[in-house]
């Protein structure tokens, strides 16, 4: 008979070693779903981790999907590891889209090079105007920034929609609930001839790289952490709990908007109804696996953008249904949920 044992101290090595062993479990439980669909589970396993890596243009389709869930995944872990709880990235990832959208549209084409830069920050300051409310709200009023930003994400859409279906619709579209084409200029430059991703992985890397160093090599990273875990202890030593929150949801909502914008100005090319893609709600997954540090965000954002391909291929390939991708991000999820459990407890044989 087994029985869990609380460790003396977490484990450290279960504390890397959970995200993989979740991710087996999740493979295992997709292999058996497959099987029960009627599907090859080879074949299955192989639309989802081979056709997404197999070829360089597959290859930069990856980085495509996972330029914005890299991008949001960095702000969440600023805000949990500050213990705030912004649940609505997907809002604020809407928002940065709209604002960089407008910005778009106010090009010509005589505007110069300029303008893309300028699309970038709008989608950037969109993002954190949409997470500074979760964040004046819970400073002034303290209302739970969970239901805020969760609630927010659905103004978002209302806001979204009533652009693209009104003053915003291009009137030679065919009365579709689309934006005109935004001009060439505004375009995000390609990394690669042949290929869809662009600058944005670079941003998005490099933000990374930004990441670990502002948490881990800087006086203000260790304030932002503590002023958000332990307010007392942070006002002992002189660091300020509520500029810790307003760092996390500002951050969280730039980081967030700047996905957006690179989205709609790079392989959406114009606004419409559908930018919503699920990509804020996925990012806490990637934060939670990456274990909210930038290397571990890296390697969960392939991750999950493998799925998001595997499942669009599955959906065309093997007649299954695009929700499958939401099924194996939540498996992911709660298979690392359970396996987090032997980081604070060992499985023990109990006598009979």
């Amino acid at each position: 008979m087994l029985r869990l044992e609380p460790r003396p101290a977490p484990s450290r090595a279960w504390t890397w070693a959970s995200p993989l062993l979740a991710l087996a479990i999740t493979v295992l439980i997709g292999t058996l779903l497959f099987a029960a669909l009627g599907k090859d589970p080879v074949r299955g396993l192989q639309v989802f981790f081979w056709e997404p890596i197999k070829s360089p243009y597959a290859l930069g389709e990856l980085g495509l999907k996972a330029t914005p869930l890299l991008l949001i995944a960095l702000g969440l872990a600023v805000c949990f590891r500050s213990n705030v709880w912004n649940i609505g990235a997907e809002g604020q990832y809407i928002i940065g889209a709209v604002f960089a959208g407008g910005v778009a549209l106010m090009a010509t084409k005589d505007t110069g090079r300029w303008i893309m830069v300028a699309v970038l920050l709008a989608g950037m300051a969109g993002g954190m105007l949409w997470a500074a409310i979760a964040a004046f709200l819970r400073d002034r009023f303290n209302a739970g920034e969970i239901l805020v930003t969760l609630m927010l994400v659905y103004v978002a859409v209302q806001v979204l929609g009533y652009l693209v279906y009104g003053p915003w619709k291009d009137p030679a579209g065919y009365n579709f609930p689309q934006t005109r084409t935004f001009e060439a200029v505004t375009q995000i430059p390609k990394l690669m001839k042949g290929s869809r991703v662009n600058l944005g992985l670079m941003l998005a890397l490099g933000g990374a790289a930004l990441l670990w160093i502002f948490l881990f090599r800087t006086r203000a990273g260790f304030a932002q952490q503590v002023g958000g875990l332990a307010p007392a202890a942070a006002r002992y030593a002189g660091f300020s709990s509520r500029r810790a929150l307003w760092t996390a949801l500002l951050v969280s909502g730039a980081t967030a908007g700047l996905a957006g914008a690179l989205e709609v100005a790079g392989p959406i090319g114009q606004l419409t109804p559908y930018v919503p893609a699920g990509y804020g709600f996925a990012a806490i997954i990637v934060a939670f696996v990456g274990r909210l540090h930038p290397l571990g965000m890296v390697l969960s954002a392939i991750l999950m953008s493998m799925f998001y391909i595997g499942g669009e291929l599955a959906q065309s390939r093997l007649g299954l249904p695009k929700s499958l991708t939401g099924v194996f991000q939540g498996l992911l999820l709660f298979t690392l949920l359970a396996c987090d459990t032997l980081i604070n407890y060992r499985v023990r044989a109990k006598a009979g």
